[in-house]
């Protein structure tokens, strides 16, 4: 038993050699709302896809941080990817309850895949792969979050639920920092002088927006094209397109990043060319009940010195914004008054929620790829590499599963979409809707 410990952590240890950070990219249960779309907002759709899924039925962040785990209670082995949790403030590391592997998950998804949508055969192989993922999230979210220590102090008692996962979101107000949120110190650089006067895409309104996952189940998706049809596209952290295009297409809008990928030096973030000429968008979490001042005194990582460098560069590279950590915490909010009673864990959303939270308010719909697993599920954290983990689908250490059942619930496609073709849609509320 001892000999298979020592070589399951040798093993374990050796992998992590190569570690990199990435992001990813309603109650379960709930019946898919099914609607039908305009001929304009059909125009979005690429023909040449329309076998793989009709035009009437494309209606359609991963969690950014995640560990792959040791069999032994002894050990926790850091994985490729590392929470926003700065590893020098903090011992200790999140762990899944009972330890995954991609053979145990129960889903061998391959079997599921139809392309024959209105066939009993097809219909049937959807509800039913459909029932075991709800299955496996449902799971996932119960898991206790109160494990291990808290290590952001969150403190917080579910208020009453909100007419729909989507008010509460909007009511949670995720948001930039702007100039107005400092102070001008005269003869002194600060971010006052660095911060957008105006908010991330302020005042617009954009009809049809991609969130594209960084999963692993894109890979061999086909989906490039139907993802550069949209107005605006989404991607996460260092999630690549060249070489992948066929998959993931080539357009960019936004990149949304967390604070390791700005401030760590091999993720090149001041050169790589994957971060210049677009909108930036980065994040950094706070203790639950910090003010701002606390924060910028600490940081997890310090995205500044690279936001100052990048910022200054005379807009040469593009626009850089990041999200105020305190509105990142009432994100977390409305997902644990989602829940209510059942607690979620106690970690900041993932990046792919903050991608769709940050997009509800601007987008009339939005295609969120592959965030919820589809029949191309292959235990791939991400479609350009091969790390194998299933955390990277169900969440270990952001509340993942508990915003993709949410998500879900938000959901505007039918099964077929979400299941087999990977495509969630999510069309967006007026504010009016919510009073």
């Amino acid at each position: 038993m001892l000999s298979r410990q020592i070589l399951t952590f040798l093993l374990a240890t050796l992998f992590t050699l190569s570690s990199a950070t990435d992001d990813s990219s309603g109650s379960s249960g709930s019946p898919v709302a099914r609607q039908s779309f305009s001929e304009s907002e059909q125009q979005v759709l690429q023909p040449e896809l329309s076998e793989a899924f009709p035009l009437e039925d494309v209606r359609r962040v991963r969690s950014a941080f995640h560990y792959i785990q040791n069999t032994s209670d002894k050990f926790v082995i850091h994985g490729k990817e590392h929470p926003a949790r700065n590893s020098t403030r903090s011992a200790w590391r999140p762990k899944f309850a009972t330890p995954r592997e991609t053979s145990n998950l129960g889903v061998d998804s391959a079997k599921f895949a139809c392309t024959e949508k209105y066939t009993p055969e097809c219909r049937n192989k959807t509800r039913q792969f459909r029932r075991k993922i709800v299955e496996i999230l449902e799971k996932s979210a119960k898991e206790n979050p109160e494990e291990g220590p808290n290590i952001y102090n969150v403190s917080y008692q579910p208020r009453q639920m909100f007419r729909s996962p989507m008010c509460g979101i909007l009511k949670a107000g995720l948001k930039t920092l702007r100039r107005k949120d400092f102070m001008k110190m005269p003869g002194r650089l600060t971010l006052y002088d660095l911060v957008p006067k105006r908010k991330l895409l302020d005042k617009q309104t954009i009809k049809s927006c991609a969130v594209v996952s960084s999963a692993g189940s894109l890979a061999n998706s086909k989906l490039g094209k139907f993802i550069d049809l949209h107005d605006l596209v989404m991607r996460f952290n260092h999630a690549p397109t060249e070489g992948f295009e066929v998959d993931v297409g080539t357009k960019t809008t936004i990149r949304l990043i967390n604070s390791q990928v700005v401030s760590k030096s091999e993720f090149q973030f001041l050169t790589s060319p994957i971060f210049r000429n677009i909108t930036i968008a980065a994040w950094d979490p706070c203790r639950y009940h910090s003010s701002l001042e606390e924060w910028l005194e600490a940081p997890d990582f310090d995205l500044f010195t690279n936001f100052q460098l990048y910022s200054g560069d005379n807009g040469s590279k593009g626009n850089f914004y990041i999200l105020d950590p305190r509105s990142i915490w009432r994100l977390w909010e409305s997902l644990q008054d989602y829940f209510h009673t059942t607690p979620i864990r106690r970690n900041p959303p993932s990046s792919g929620f903050l991608g769709i939270a940050m997009l509800i308010p601007i987008c009339t719909y939005i295609d969120v790829v592959e965030y919820i697993p589809s029949v191309r599920l292959n235990g791939r954290c991400h479609y350009y590499d091969s790390e194998m983990n299933p955390g990277c689908s169900f969440g270990e250490w952001h509340p993942l599963a508990a915003e993709k059942l949410m998500a879900l619930d938000m959901n505007s496609a039918d099964d077929f979409a979400i299941f087999q073709s990977g495509i969630l849609r999510i069309r967006s509320a007026q504010r009016t809707d919510c009073q």
